[in-house]
């Protein structure tokens, strides 16, 4: 069997099972109840909930637009942390929140929405690795420690109990946070809290200072002594009043400890943002934080010391369901929208190639199936929505997709006019189609990646489709086009260029081998190496060919064109890669020259 056909059944082969592996994992999903067999929708086609949230902030005090704009992240950072997607958050008249959720939200959602940020100053008791501590290198029984009396600071060693030290080796800090299961402890009671910063995790003491205590905070390169930036970056802390006597106290005790006591852990709704150590006693209240900053790490962590601890809470004030029939309405348009597309796509590639645009038509129903299979399933694992704006991403990569197949049949025609036979030209054409549609595949992605980075809303939903069917289209490329290419290759039907094929040679302009008067179209060579640009040597046969023109003819040879010194030699291998019925049409008119000479 040819090297060409073992690739096209692996590449078919390893394409079945993908498929196979996806749609059982979907059936598997079905039968257990745990997914639908279509992919969910977002908001603006399956309608939802809208709730209006008014802001109470302590004291009485007005709320800033900064602020309602930093409550505004906050809730989105906190609804898609819980896994609802596509939902959509904005202010309302300079005062209000509108919060627009697919479905209906459950009791937990409901709740993250109205607290408020929970920000926390407590003290490190222990540390640990970040995930779960094997089982047989967990303490016995006997070494577990002990209180030996009640705790007198928040430090203290006392706060740990067997209970709490069984849990704190059990505990898997990034199982806890993809399962969103991280919830604020009481404030007078030590916790397990990670820092998915460091990869660590830690018992921490109850609270000793509240986060609603900060003033300000800012960052900015670390200075020296003397005022001069010494490099890197930092984040300023200012406390009040209250919060200046509390920090005092704590750095006063967390100075003189060692180890992992001496650091102070800063959390955000139960999650470590920074667990910096003492160095020195602050009196002023004007602490800084210094680290491994960048100055892009330094600004989110000033923000969220600045704005995560707010005194804000809100209370829904109304709520209502909303419909889809706009979305719906402009679903049934996209669909038919789509469907002209893919006829208009169909259409053209039976015109332009015959049945070769029937490849086309099944590598885009082979496209289909794939993005479908995943949307369904990321909606079933990552909860994923699919909205109107990713419905027109899946449009847009239709054309996006026939783009590859007919960069690579284009040329595959081309090395047919050049002489080459279907099985060679298949070869060859794909060795230079390819690095066309992995740059412009590459150049897709990077859009997709860009937009989905920084957009937010439905835009991501549209970058979102746009990347999935990037990916969908090099797959099928690589392991449905391109070896169902190879194996029509050899069937008589396109081998032999049928007029209805898409690949005739005659309809494609292949030039007869012999024009007359010794002239002969230059012939590429078929073998392997010469698909890579190695030529192989001059055989005897074509160097006697090339000897005995006249003349003349290597004048007119000449005055042809001709690139290579031995193009013009009519020699039985040249012939042999030229399909039969043009090397009949060569005969026919070689005929006629020598008997015009």
């Amino acid at each position: 069997m040819a090297e060409p056909i073992r690739h096209a059944r692996r590449a078919l082969i390893w394409l079945f099972v993908l498929t196979v592996a996806l749609g059982g994992a979907l059936v598997a999903g079905v039968a257990t109840g745990q997914t639908a067999a279509s992919p969910k929708l977002a908001l603006d086609l399956e309608g939802g909930t809208q709730m209006i949230l008014a802001p109470r902030v302590d004291g009485g005090e007005a709320i800033t637009q900064e602020q309602l704009e930093q409550a505004v992240e906050i809730i989105r950072q906190r609804v898609d942390g819980s896994g609802v997607s596509e939902a959509e958050i904005t202010t309302q008249g300079g005062r209000n929140i509108v919060v627009s959720l697919p479905g209906i939200p459950d009791s937990r959602t409901r709740e993250l929405i109205q607290a408020s940020a929970n920000m926390e100053f407590r003290p490190v008791i222990m540390a640990g690795s970040y995930g779960p501590t094997p089982e047989d290198q967990r303490l016995s029984d006997e070494e577990l420690p002990q209180p030996t009396g009640e705790p007198e600071t928040a430090s203290d060693t006392n706060w740990v109990t067997p209970e709490l030290y069984r849990e704190f080796e059990a505990y898997d800090c990034e199982a806890a946070i993809q399962e969103r299961s991280v919830e604020p402890a009481p404030a007078d009671a030590p916790t397990i809290a990670c820092d998915p910063a460091y990869q660590a995790k830690y018992i921490v003491g109850p609270v000793e200072v509240d986060g609603d205590t900060i003033a300000d905070a800012s960052h900015g390169q670390v200075r020296n002594a003397q005022g001069y930036v010494s490099g890197g970056w930092a984040v300023n802390i200012e406390f009040n009043s209250e919060g200046t006597r509390q920090f005092r106290e704590v750095t006063e005790r967390l100075t003189a400890l060692q180890g992992a006591q001496n650091q102070f852990a800063i959390l955000l709704d139960g999650v470590i943002v920074s667990a910096p150590a003492s160095n020195v006693v602050i009196a002023d209240g004007r602490a800084q934080i210094t680290g491994n900053f960048t100055e892009e790490t330094a600004a989110k962590l000033a923000e969220q010391l600045k704005y995560g601890a707010l005194p804000i809470s809100f209370e829904i004030q109304s709520e209502q369901q909303i419909s889809a029939t706009l979305g719906a309405n402009q679903l049934q348009m996209g669909m038919i929208a789509g469907v002209i597309g893919l006829v208009l796509v169909a259409v053209y590639s039976l015109f332009q190639y015959r049945t070769l645009g029937l490849v086309t038509l099944a590598s885009l129903v082979v496209a289909g199936i794939l993005t479908y299979l995943a949307l369904v399933l990321l909606g079933w694992t990552q909860n994923y929505r699919l909205s109107l704006a990713g419905i027109a991403g899946i449009i847009v990569a239709i054309g996006l997709t026939a783009d590859s197949f007919i960069v690579y049949f284009e040329r595959v025609r081309d090395e047919l006019r050049d002489g080459r036979n279907l099985v060679a030209a298949v070869e060859a054409g794909w060795f230079r189609a390819r690095r066309t549609i992995l740059a412009s595949k590459a150049v897709n992605l990077l859009a997709a990646v860009v937009l989905y980075v920084m957009a937010v809303g439905s835009v991501r939903g549209f970058a979102f489709t746009l990347g999935l069917t990037a990916i969908a289209d090099l797959v099928v490329v690589f392991l449905f086009t391109h070896p169902m290419l190879q194996v029509l290759a050899r069937t008589r039907f396109f081998g032999q260029g049928h007029p209805a094929s898409g690949l005739d040679p005659r309809t494609l302009g292949v030039a007869p081998f012999y024009r007359g008067a010794g002239l002969v179209r230059p012939v590429l060579p078929v073998s392997p190496d010469a698909a890579v640009g190695r030529r192989k040597p001059k055989r005897q046969s074509e160097a006697e060919a090339e000897r005995r023109l006249t003349i003349a003819e290597r004048r007119r040879l000449a005055a042809e064109g001709a690139d290579e010194p031995d193009a013009p030699a009519a020699s039985e291998e040249a012939r042999a890669s030229v399909p039969a019925n043009t090397r009949a049409d060569a005969g026919r008119t070689g005929g006629k020259g020598a008997n015009d000479a």
